[in-house]
């Protein structure tokens, strides 16, 4: 459609709320990709692998499979395998992620051989008690690295919105006087992995997320049209008080086909 030869799409609150398809996403997708779009979609989801993020979207009917997705786990793996090979990692994370992190040496709670080289800061859930962040700030009171796969302050759900990392990552960096790098959503490596992934150059891509900030402005700043949608995590006030402005605003992914088709003729006139 026109210049835009890929769709990088966020999943929660974009595609779905609580893993639930949002009324007229199966079938956007379907006409996306019937147009000869290459689609990823690109996740700081942290509490599933993407064999079964890609089995869980199945099965709500939606056609893509594990090579579609790329995760901020996932993309945490590589960056730590370019950055720092070999480091023993100590995760703090809310989800069976290991699949994802595969390569990477993982040092257990009960594990007093060494201390850990590097912090993983994965996605907030019960596990983000105190005595494990403070093992966490010890662990970088003796050096260790932070990495964070992202700093969310929430998402949504069914039942609203959710604390997130973003909370709990502050006070780490607060306390122990350093600062988390960031691999997912919004760190421009992210968004390079992405591009890569479908093929595409930054000016022929589309990203669409409900996160103005690490979503739509952070893939604005890397050369990506963003679209913002009005489902999932969205509030008004955080798109009055953003950043910066989206390119496009749509109250739903199912309305990104006609979106694309203007972008089309636009580019044709």
């Amino acid at each position: 459609m026109g210049s835009v030869r890929a769709v990088l799409i966020d999943i929660d609150g974009v595609l779905t709320v609580s893993w639930q398809p949002l009324p007229g996403t199966v079938e956007a997708l379907r006409e996306i990709r019937a147009a000869g779009l290459g689609v990823a979609l690109v996740t700081n989801t942290t509490s599933r692998t993407r064999a079964s993020i890609a089995r869980t979207l199945a099965d709500a009917g939606f056609a893509v499979s594990a090579e579609d997705i790329l995760t901020a786990p996932a993309v945490t793996a590589a960056y730590l395998a370019e950055h720092c090979p070999g480091a023993r990692c100590a995760l703090l994370n809310s989800g069976d992620i290991e699949e994802d992190l595969a390569g990477i040496p993982l040092v257990g709670e009960d594990d007093r051989d060494s201390a850990p080289d590097v912090v993983i800061v994965g996605g907030a859930g019960p596990e983000f008690g105190y005595a494990a962040l403070n093992r966490a700030f010890g662990h970088l009171q003796r050096g260790a690295r932070l990495v964070a796969m992202h700093r969310n302050l929430y998402w949504r759900t069914n039942e609203g919105l959710q604390l997130d990392t973003g909370a709990f990552l502050a006070g780490l960096e607060q306390a122990a006087r350093v600062a988390a790098e960031i691999t997912g959503k919004p760190s421009a490596a992210f968004f390079e992995a992405a591009l890569a992934h479908v093929g595409a150059g930054a000016g022929e891509a589309v990203m669409v997320g409900d996160d103005i900030e690490s979503d739509v402005l952070a893939a604005q700043r890397a050369g990506v049209t963003g679209v913002l949608v009005r489902t999932g995590k969205y509030l008004p006030e955080t798109h009055r008080d953003a950043s910066g402005t989206p390119d496009h605003v749509i109250d739903s992914f199912a309305e990104l086909p006609a979106l694309l088709a203007e972008m089309r003729e636009s580019a044709q006139q």
